[in-house]
């Protein structure tokens, strides 16, 4: 047979509604089964108390049970005449309510539970917690990769300090000095294997330059390229493309090569600028010297312009 509902709750049929709550506070913070693991005595007294609130904790179950309308598990008595019986009765057994309020604690409002549910979900990250520090170690390692291979992505295979061997993707587009998580790669421990962590350094190529999703390069050009413009072959990071330099190019004009540069993480790449350098054949060109003696007034128009600009 169920107990007593006051009894079970350490009370006397005239408390009050506060003191009711209180009390049923009190004992399933003690007794719920988070804070008693593998404890079946605490489990049972934890139900028998719930049980016990389902009926008192409900302002019109419990007029039902001080008239004797509902029995300690909270059902309805069959006969009339026994509304009379059981006031201050006491028993053992079990503590399950079976009665309208639905489970365990059925008639505790949200305020009364969420006291309870607070410290006891407290109790459980601490232990979360704690399950965390006993992870094993995080391993940290740096990394250097080519260029080309953090632009357009590569697989490589690392070895660790302690000699172990790892696969790691580099991802298109990576940047310098981003770091790489390996879950459950680094040491192991009670808790789980912790993480390894890669920590990348982008090498500088001779040719290219980064700045943000964009890549700078200089070509050089021939003076007669300059002068009547025509087709050049410049070298991007997916491969060298053909560029069309205009007429009267001079040094420091800057071609854009949309969609060129390095991959974005919202989708699509950035753009190369080429920045165009005039280069004179190498020992002298006596063709071209003649040419520029004969070439009158140039100086003169040159610097005028420059000076204009």
């Amino acid at each position: 047979m169920a107990r007593n509902p006051y009894i079970v709750l350490g009370l006397s049929p005239k408390a009050t509604d506060a003191e009711i709550r209180s009390a049923f506070r009190q004992l399933a913070k003690k007794y719920h089964p988070d804070r008693n693991p593998d404890d079946k005595k605490a489990e049972d007294k934890f139900k028998e108390v719930s049980a016990a609130f389902d009926i008192l904790g409900d302002s019109e179950r419990r007029k039902k049970y001080d008239r004797g309308e509902i029995d300690d598990e909270g059902r309805e008595r069959p006969n009339p005449f026994h509304q009379w019986t059981q006031r201050e009765g006491a028993g053992g057994g079990r503590a399950y309510s079976s009665g309208p309020g639905g489970g365990p604690g059925a008639g505790a409002s949200f305020e009364d539970l969420s006291d309870i549910f607070s410290d006891i979900f407290g109790a459980r990250q601490a232990r979360a917690q704690h399950a965390a520090q006993s992870r094993g170690r995080d391993v940290r390692y740096r990394l250097e990769v080519d260029f080309l291979d953090a632009l357009n992505g590569a697989k490589k295979r690392v070895t660790m300090p302690d000699g172990k061997t790892l696969d790691l993707s580099i991802p298109a587009g990576l940047e310098d000095g981003q770091t790489l998580r390996l879950k459950g790669q680094g040491e192991k421990g009670p808790g789980g294997a912790g993480d390894v962590y890669v920590e990348v350094k982008v090498k500088p190529h001779p040719l290219f330059e980064r700045k943000g999703d964009d890549i700078y390069i200089e070509t050089p050009i021939t003076l007669k390229e300059a002068v009547l413009g025509g087709k050049i072959t410049a070298p991007t990071i997916a491969g060298d493309v053909s560029v069309n330099v205009p007429k009267n190019s001079s040094s420091g004009t800057v071609l854009r090569l949309k969609g060129r540069g390095a991959p974005k993480k919202s989708g699509g790449a950035g753009d190369q600028y080429v920045k165009l350098k005039i280069v004179l054949p190498e020992g002298g060109d006596k063709e071209l010297e003649d040419f520029v003696k004969t070439w009158k007034g140039a100086d003169q128009k040159n610097r005028k312009d420059f000076a204009g600009a």
